[in-house]
């Protein structure tokens, strides 16, 4: 029990999903009962928390952020104000990220993810009152999740994917089974991809063509999911078909240009120039939203939490047309001083994180063009590499002009570049894309964080890129296998 406890965080109790809110799995439970009917089942798969998914805490590993000084003007983003999680990813230390007992905001609530899909999954099929077509359904869209859920937890808890070493390298536990007794092994990098590739194939053959809202995934969605699970594998023809697919079907984009900031609020300061009641929208009002899913916790956004480094700075400055303003960093970064309240807080210098948007960390076009363009760069046109960034950057730039690339190389850069600008912060993909990127020694880089006199260094392909298993799991689970970082 004990063990299972560490892995699931707190699940709760299927029946508290539509009854009781006991917590499942931190005693043993006395009278436990499957769900016996559909409508219960369809309500465990409504539940709000299964939208929340990931979280950006692993932000702090990267390249994106800088920890604010003890002597800064303000203490908006100061190192000594972060939690002691934070630091140790931050000072790139070594060993455990979180302290003993604590939870981790992005692997305790993906495992009680998994939990209740799992349920779904193993149980749908034997109620009564409802047809096989909706079961069918319902059991497609838990598989689905789970594969989600496991492509985040594998992209963050062990080595990149590298079909040389894939079979050997720690992943993270598969769990396929409710039984809380259960004893469970960390499998394998490529047995992790294997359950994923395995789930979602058999969830496309019975998702529905049109689900009820943008949180539920449709048989279309699945072109998203396998895109950006082979563009993690380096499987770019496969991806780019995948990415091509998606963008048939949907290749909205929101027009940056059409907005502003304002002062004196959080959530709504970016908002319409023609109406400054209307926000920038949330993820599930987004026209590029494929299949939305937010954060995990109060840890899903850096929001006012971090300065931008002068690294990712520096990309923004690229290949930015004389008058052009790029309104992703116009919208979201406070440049100098911010204002959410009475007065302005001052930060002479620094450059805060603070767009207060609930963005995508689901599937969206948005996405979709950069893995198509990505792709493209690598194995396909990179005209079309670069005529896929254009139609973003006109939908971002104000005053855009074109860009062009005179090789394969030239176009794959502006692809990574833009992909940094378009996707900081955002969940954990600029973890993830380090991580790929660093099994290439043209794209390698090491990352160097400062704060005041001290600096610190992470060079490519160290362990200390790989989140650890928390202490929590740990210690009831003492002979799981680790990376030594």
């Amino acid at each position: 029990m004990k063990k299972i406890v560490a892995i699931f965080f707190t699940a709760a109790t299927i029946i508290s999903c539509f009854s009781s809110c006991k917590k499942f799995l931190d005693v043993k439970p006395k009278g436990y009962t499957i769900p016996q009917f559909y409508e219960d089942y369809a309500k465990l798969m409504n539940n709000m928390s299964l939208i929340r998914v990931s979280s950006a805490y692993p932000n702090y590993l990267t390249d994106d952020v800088q920890a604010g000084d003890d002597n800064d003007v303000s203490k908006q983003a100061s190192y000594t104000g972060l939690s002691d999680f934070k630091k140790n990813l931050y000072s790139f230390q070594p060993g455990a990220v979180f302290i003993p007992g604590s939870s981790d905001p992005l692997w305790e609530p993906a495992y009680s993810h998994i939990y209740t899909y799992n349920v779904v999954i193993n149980n749908i099929m034997s109620v009564t009152d409802a047809g096989d077509t909706e079961k069918k359904q319902l059991r497609a869209e838990a598989l689905f999740g789970r594969a989600f859920e496991y492509l985040t937890l594998v992209n963050a808890y062990a080595k990149h994917y590298n079909p040389a070493t894939a079979a050997t390298d720690l992943g993270v536990p598969i769990i396929l089974s409710e039984d809380i007794n259960a004893t469970y092994k960390r499998n394998s990098v490529a047995e992790v991809y294997d359950r994923i590739k395995v789930d979602l194939e058999a969830a496309l053959k019975d998702l529905p063509e049109k689900t009820a809202n943008i949180f539920h995934p449709n048989r279309s969605v699945g072109f998203s999911f396998l895109s950006k699970m082979y563009l993690y594998m380096g499987k770019y023809d496969e991806a780019l078909t995948n990415a091509r697919a998606a963008l048939a079907l949907n290749s909205n984009l929101i027009d940056y240009t059409l907005y502003t900031t304002q002062n004196g609020v959080t959530f709504g300061r970016v908002c319409l120039i023609s109406n400054k009641d209307t926000r920038f929208p949330d993820a599930q009002l987004s026209n590029e939203s494929v299949w939305v899913r937010f954060g995990s916790s109060s840890s899903s956004s850096v929001n006012a939490e971090v300065y931008v480094s002068s690294d990712l700075l520096s990309v923004f400055s690229k290949n930015l047309p004389s008058g052009a303003v790029d309104q992703r960093k116009n919208l979201f970064f406070c440049d100098g001083v911010s204002n959410f309240g009475l007065k302005p807080v001052n930060f002479p210098g620094r450059v805060l994180y603070a767009p207060y948007i609930d963005f995508n960390l689901g599937l969206s076009s948005a996405d979709m063009i950069l893995i198509a363009a990505e792709c493209e760069a690598r194995v396909g046109d990179k005209d079309q590499a670069v005529k896929y960034l254009n139609t973003l950057r006109d939908k971002r730039i104000k005053n855009n002009q074109q860009l062009a690339a005179a090789t394969k190389d030239d176009a794959l850069n502006l692809v990574l570049e833009e992909r940094r600008r378009e996707l900081c912060f955002i969940g954990c993909n600029r973890l993830i894309d380090l991580k790929r990127l660093n099994m290439d020694t043209r794209l390698a880089k090491t990352i160097t964080h400062t704060q005041g006199t001290k600096t610190w260094s992470l060079p490519p392909n160290d362990n200390r890129y790989i989140l650890p298993v928390p202490p929590k799991t740990l210690e009831f689970n003492s002979g799981m296998p680790l990376y030594e970082r």
